[in-house]
């Protein structure tokens, strides 16, 4: 086979809290990693409790705002049908589109949604941490300007943007939680460790193309869902069904710690998150795919949900980061707690890494996470 597909973008599909569409146009704008000239869509309907119904897609290169660039707009289409209807639970990959667009750009992904799709369907989407739109009442999706109804800084049903590589081309998916997804960084300004991962990797002048798929999804834990499936649920979703997948790197761990519903039996032990995070390697391996693991950062005092951090989670913490750097389980580790802890004090960030809440980086902090990450890992096959 002289190419395959490679995701060089992707979303987790988590539950969408509060929307509701009525003949409505969504207008998405991913960031791919990878560039090419030949791509599909993937649209999910993984929360939905009935059919899902599609009336148009269109894809085409992003201008500015809610504006394609002039010519570039491509119909999708599934199974050679404008429309689709997709079963609750599924998801629908479009058929192949020819349209070249450069690494790190743009896309305009634009869906109709023709009937009514209220919050009690089960709405798939996920915060986004930048800008998307959604127009008045109306099919907009072939139009170069959509007209804009209000502006929301979630995906919605988008999960995955494809693209036709060459046979050597690698991809990477980063599975984790708000600090993968770079919760807290600016909007619009695509800072979220994967992000950067993915700039080092073009900018680079030697060395195999590699895209990079972020999987992030806040407040994911290793062994518990909350708002959405948990890493060892959706792992094979996430991750090993990703196209073109050679490498996973897995930062999962801090919400098990936090035990954000405050339920006694959902209080985790080191060895019960090294039992789960020892799992997700296994079936990483199974598949062929290098798996690559990641310290878990200091939260001290966080504000974001106070009285999370103690110092009997903090000693678990520092069991499994312990464990993650001994460990043969993996195939490398990424030591984010060591990029990010303060010198003086490692239970904490310094205040040049920390977005204010003790818990989430800033957006220098999600950057050294992404300049901490070997970008030699991914040149071996």
């Amino acid at each position: 086979m002289n190419a395959h597909w490679v995701g060089t973008w992707t979303a987790a599909p988590a539950p969408a809290e509060g929307a509701a569409f009525n003949n409505h146009t969504l207008r998405m704008v991913p960031r791919v990693s990878i560039g090419g000239g030949t791509l599909r869509v993937r649209i999910s309907n993984a929360h939905g409790t009935r059919p899902l119904v599609i009336g148009a897609a269109w894809i085409g290169l992003r201008r500015t705002g809610p504006a394609v660039v002039p010519g570039s707009n491509r119909r999708l289409t599934v199974g050679g049908e404008a429309g689709a209807t997709i079963a609750a639970g599924a998801l629908v990959v479009s058929d192949p589109v020819e349209l070249e667009f450069a690494p790190l750009s743009d896309l305009a992904v634009s869906v109709h949604l023709p009937d009514d799709v209220p919050a009690s369907s089960g709405i798939t989407g996920r915060y986004a941490r930048q800008t998307n739109y959604i127009s008045p009442p109306g099919d907009f999706a072939g139009e170069e300007v959509m007209p804009v109804g209000r502006l929301t800084d979630d995906w919605y049903f988008l999960c995955g943007v494809d693209v036709v590589a060459p046979p050597e081309t690698g991809a990477v998916v980063a599975l984790g939680d708000s600090l993968t997804d770079a919760n807290i960084s600016t909007h619009d300004g695509h800072h979220s460790w994967p992000s950067q991962l993915a700039r080092r990797l073009i900018a680079r002048a030697s060395g195999r193309t590699v895209a990079v798929m972020n999987q992030g999804l806040g407040g994911n834990r290793i062994l518990h869902d909350i708002r959405g499936d948990s890493g060892l649920r959706r792992f094979d979703r996430d991750v090993l069904a990703q196209p073109g997948v050679t490498h996973a790197v897995i930062m999962l761990g801090t919400n098990d710690l936090r035990n954000r519903p405050g339920k006694r039996e959902e209080e985790v032990s080191a060895p019960q998150m090294i039992a789960g995070l020892k799992q997700l390697a296994v079936r990483g391996h199974a598949r062929g795919i290098k798996v690559i693991g990641c310290t878990l950062t200091p939260y001290e005092n966080e504000t974001f949900l106070p009285g999370a951090w103690n110092p009997k989670r903090e000693s678990i913490r520092q069991a499994v980061n312990e464990w993650l750097r001994q460990t043969d389980v993996f195939d490398a580790v990424v030591d984010f707690d060591r990029a990010l802890r303060d010198p003086a004090h490692p239970t904490r960030m310094p205040p040049i890494y920390d977005c204010g809440d003790h818990l989430h980086p800033s957006d220098l902090g999600y950057r050294a996470m992404g300049d901490a990450v070997d970008l030699s890992l991914f040149d071996e096959k």
